[in-house]
């Protein structure tokens, strides 16, 4: 047995009763990994790297990383909140300067970092054209990866693809598209789900997972797999999985 700890922001963070139906992806991660993976979903909303880092988040995960294990790092929806001094890191200097904290300190528990370029939103040009909305995040992200010999995990492309391939209506089927709300950052559980079938097939082309160790890559996951603990209980590390 070998855990994936996941450090990240909303987009994947374990979600509460009281926010269904939003859904991080993180939570749907499990159904495509065999048993002898278990996910730790360390992921929190509205994180980036520097809170993450600046409020001893990544502490928790180390004392129980082993060798063997993952760290798996994506961040970048509130790095880019440039009014947010405690949040906001510039693409080519902090933001890859706390990227490499979090890839030397895997390492020197003897685990496997591996980046995830953030997952894109919903967002289309008037001609249908899926947009990009990270900036130079991703790019910053691609190159850190390039220079630490990090596998990387290109999330925020595979994304975009599937949102243009997709289309402007069908996808506020896959985001927190509610009576009340647009929400095209956030996911529902089929969002989610797509979301965690794309990042598990990024873990088994780069060879961070061996075949033996991902599943269902092709299958229909069923939604109301889905579970939303209350909030306060035990089960923050929880998953999701049949």
């Amino acid at each position: 047995m070998r855990t994936l700890f996941l450090a990240g922001d909303s987009t994947a963070a374990q979600k509460y009763a009281d926010a269904a139906p939003e859904t991080g992806w993180g939570m749907a991660l499990p159904f495509f990994l065999h048993r002898g993976v278990r996910v730790a979903n360390h992921a929190v909303n509205g994180r980036s790297t520097k809170s993450f880092l600046d409020e001893g988040r990544l502490d928790p995960i180390l004392k129980e990383l082993r060798p063997g294990d993952l760290l798996l790092i994506q961040f970048g929806h509130n790095d880019e909140k440039v009014a947010d001094p405690t949040r906001y890191t510039e693409p080519w200097s902090t933001y890859q300067d706390n990227l490499r904290v979090f890839v030397e300190a895997a390492r020197s528990r003897g685990a496997l970092p591996v980046l995830a370029t953030p997952v894109e939103r919903r967002r289309f040009a008037v001609d249908g054209t899926a947009l990009r909305t990270h900036g130079a995040y991703p790019a910053a992200m691609r190159e850190t990866a390039a220079a630490s010999d990090v596998p990387l995990l290109d999330v925020e492309a595979l994304s975009l693809a599937l949102w243009q391939r997709l289309g402007p209506e069908a996808t506020t089927r896959y985001f927190n598209w509610t009576a009340t709300e647009q929400d095209n950052t956030h996911f529902n559980p089929p969002g989610a789900i797509e979301v965690a079938r794309l990042v598990a097939g990024e873990l088994l082309r780069t060879h961070v997972l061996a075949p033996r160790e991902t599943r269902r890559l092709a299958d229909e996951i069923p939604t109301d797999l889905i579970t939303w603990p209350e909030p306060g209980s035990a089960a923050e590390f929880e998953e999701n999985r049949p």
